[in-house]
């Protein structure tokens, strides 16, 4: 016991010494170990998490057993526990390595956990970190994590992490009937909101099956507001490996859903765009290779893309921004000689189809159509706007 004590004191002197060094300096809530190191002893413990889940630089389930709370599994999302997984890639359950625990993969044979799963459980904690994106699928791990913890009765505790695309909500709202892997909620491409937030909403809003609510604890971010820059000390998947990457991942995922390359396959994807259909019309190139647990075989391997490099746009101009880039989609589908096939997903072997991605059947229609961005941003409306004042009742941080 003694020994708990004395490590839960350095934990919390570390991050205390460290946040002196910066001028109100973030505090995620995996760093605030006073508040909730007390609600875990003497519980057995799950922990949904994977290499972003860390305190002060040590991954936070290696910190929780170091301070003797009894962790019993973890629950890994896409590209597993220690994120050595590639991009979509079926994640089977182990046993981690390092400490030995049982690991259950929610993106394998299950999306969520069973009753089995929980039954030596009694509490869960969800410590990872999103990007702000509706299509990044920690947050439908979320939102199932919290379906099970309603199903059997389980509290579940949420570490909140800052989002670095917080800043801004922009994007069609999803339709019902196109919810899937790549989409489950109600909510626009880039929502806004940090994880906790986001749980809130799922809560108040009701929308977990039969409206059922989760019992839900947060360890707020200090110092944060939706306005904060905050670059992330540790990639949240193996593609987004850049603060470029992250900041054009909402405006550039949408090419999963065509036959644009996005530099899987390179050491920088997720800050360029090409084909090789598209010679003769960019000078740019790149050329993807099979990377092992980043992209493997990914989309034109082995073969020369012609594009455009947006690894060199500032970050404070894509700040400044604060709306998905259409312009760069357009321009590629107007660019690419073969229309017919652009958004055709069996060309593509990308992620999912156009329309799961966009969240409606309408914006490639309005592509193909020429229609003007500005248009395009107005049919977005009133869902944009309602969603919008929806978020406002969530909101933990200003």
């Amino acid at each position: 016991m003694k020994k708990t004590i004395l490590y839960f004191f350095f934990i919390a002197n570390c991050i205390s010494s460290t946040a002196q060094q910066i001028n109100k300096q973030i505090h995620t809530g995996a760093e605030q170990t006073k508040k909730y190191f007390p609600i875990l002893f003497a519980k057995r413990v799950a922990v949904v998490a994977n290499p972003t889940s860390q305190i002060a630089g040590i991954p936070l389930v290696d910190s929780l057993l170091h301070a003797g709370i009894r962790v019993v599994k973890v629950f890994g999302p896409e590209h597993g526990f220690r994120g050595n997984a590639s991009n979509g890639a079926i994640v089977s359950d182990s046993f981690d390595p390092v400490t030995g625990l049982p690991i259950v993969s929610l993106y394998g044979k299950k999306s969520m956990p069973s009753r089995e799963d929980l039954q030596d459980v009694d509490i869960i904690v969800f410590d990872i970190q999103d990007v702000g994106a509706r299509f990044f699928t920690y947050i439908i791990t979320l939102q199932r994590v919290m379906q099970s913890c309603s199903n059997f009765n389980k509290p579940l505790l949420i570490l909140d992490r800052p989002n670095p695309n917080g800043y801004f909500v922009d994007g069609p709202v999803l339709e019902d009937s196109l919810r899937s892997g790549v989409g489950l909620q109600p909510i626009p491409i880039v929502h806004g909101m940090t994880i906790g937030e986001l749980a809130l909403m799922i809560n108040g809003e009701g929308w977990l099956l039969n409206k059922a609510k989760c019992d839900l604890t947060i360890i707020k971010l200090e110092n944060y507001s939706h306005d904060s820059e905050y670059n992330l000390p540790v990639p949240p998947s193996p593609n987004l490996n850049t603060v470029q990457s992250i900041l054009l991942y909402p405006s550039l995922c949408l090419f999963e859903g065509t036959v644009i390359s996005l530099g899987r396959g390179t050491h920088r994807p997720f800050t360029m765009i090409g084909a090789p259909a598209l010679t003769g019309i960019y000078s740019f190139s790149f050329k993807p290779e099979s990377i092992p647990g980043m992209s493997e075989h990914p989309l034109y391997q082995d073969s020369v893309c012609y594009g455009l490099n947006l690894e060199n746009y500032n970050t404070d101009t894509l700040r400044k921004k604060k709306e998905i880039n259409l312009q760069w989609l357009i321009e590629c589908y107007h660019a690419y000689p073969h229309k017919e096939i652009f958004f055709d997903a069996s060309q593509s072997r990308q992620i999912g189809n156009f329309d799961k991605l966009a969240g409606n059947t309408l914006l490639r229609k309005q592509i193909i159509a020429g229609i003007s961005e500005k248009e395009i941003r107005n049919s977005w409306e009133p869902a944009l706007s309602e969603f919008k004042s929806k978020r406002i009742k969530y909101l933990l941080y200003r």
